[in-house]
């Protein structure tokens, strides 16, 4: 059974409507791949201890094989960087990990957040 052809005047419309399905089928596939490899990081919040120093708590994603470095910083009030830190963390038996780090300040901080997380080369 052949398929029906479309009425006079509307084959560019089939054509634009089919390449643009094509196209959000094949970003959606790339978004989704792309998504899903490397470290990825939540934070989980944070403590202010003292006025020198404030702690962090967030969660890491990464490979149980490959251990991860993040960067962290510590801001004040006007969103100014009063601290941060490097942290490397070997290898977890889990995938999804949770780290509490310790940033020392130069001054009283307000917030503390995970600015990045890699692998560990």
């Amino acid at each position: 059974m052949p398929l029906p052809r479309p009425a006079p005047g509307q084959a560019k419309w089939w054509v634009i409507g089919t390449v643009g399905v094509a196209l959000g089928v094949a970003l959606a596939t790339w978004w989704g791949i792309s998504a899903s490899q490397g470290v990825t990081w939540n934070d989980a919040g944070h403590s202010i201890v003292d006025d020198r120093s404030v702690q962090v708590r967030f969660d890491v994603t990464a490979d149980t094989d490959k251990g991860v470095t993040c960067s962290i910083k510590a801001l004040a009030v006007d969103h100014s960087t009063v601290g941060s830190k490097q942290v490397a963390y070997p290898p977890s038996k889990y995938p999804s990990t949770r780290y509490v780090a310790t940033i020392a300040t130069t001054e009283r901080a307000t917030t503390a957040t995970v600015d990045s997380c890699e692998y560990t080369p």
